[in-house]
């Protein structure tokens, strides 16, 4: 009985996930309309599972519903990103100078691991944003606090409807490694304030190549 209740949730966050890339990939651009009747028939669902998808869309800020209109992808007006970019280098660097603090010899390992790999892949836009992305979510790990983790897990995801005029502008991608590299060296020393220092100047710098 329980395993047939869970299988209309499991097919709704399948279907979310499926809508949540397409729009990270801009096979759905922002500000296009969503076509429920057209996706629930490629998917081969009903549109309950869809319109359920879409909710939780819409909660995480990548989805617009609109009164008799239907559903939309969000676009991102400046205003939204100078809030989203405000809020990350808030919770960002805070958690970057408990990494200084609290990380062991291995974890601080872990993330020179990440910043080298970060460094090869300067030439493949697609691998360093997700390198890029994966050494900030491995530094919000160390510092331990779920409800900040969760924050910042929502406001990257609306962060990534920007990315293609942000991180992928011209040069933006070496600038992104010399202040990788200014947070890494101020990990490496165990000084927190000037690790959250460097944290807020990395975010700070990202907001102005994305506007």
């Amino acid at each position: 009985m329980s395993a047939l209740s869970l299988a209309p949730r499991a097919l709704y966050e399948e279907v979310a996930e499926l809508l949540r890339q397409r729009i990270f990939q801009r096979e759905l651009e922002p500000g296009s309309w969503i076509d429920e009747l057209k996706l629930a028939e490629a998917y081969g669902i009903s549109r309950t599972p869809l319109r359920e998808a879409l909710k939780v869309l819409a909660a995480e800020g990548l989805v617009t519903m609109k009164v008799r209109r239907g559903a939309y992808v969000t676009e991102v007006s400046e205003k939204d990103l100078s809030d989203v970019y405000h809020l990350l280098s808030l919770l960002e660097s805070d958690a970057a100078g408990v990494v200084a603090r609290v990380a062991t010899d291995a974890e601080m390992d872990e993330l020179k691991t990440l910043h080298t790999e970060l460094e090869a892949a300067a030439s493949d836009r697609d691998r360093f944003f997700a390198l890029n992305e994966r050494f900030h979510m491995r530094l919000l790990e160390i510092a331990d606090n779920r409800w900040r983790n969760q924050m910042v897990a929502d406001l990257r995801k609306v962060m990534k409807l920007n990315r293609h005029n942000s991180l992928f502008k011209a040069g933006r991608i070496e600038e992104s490694l010399a202040e990788h590299r200014a947070i890494m060296k101020a990990l490496a020393a165990r000084d927190p304030k000037a690790t959250s220092v460097r944290m807020r100047e990395h975010f700070s710098n990202g907001l102005e190549a994305a506007v």
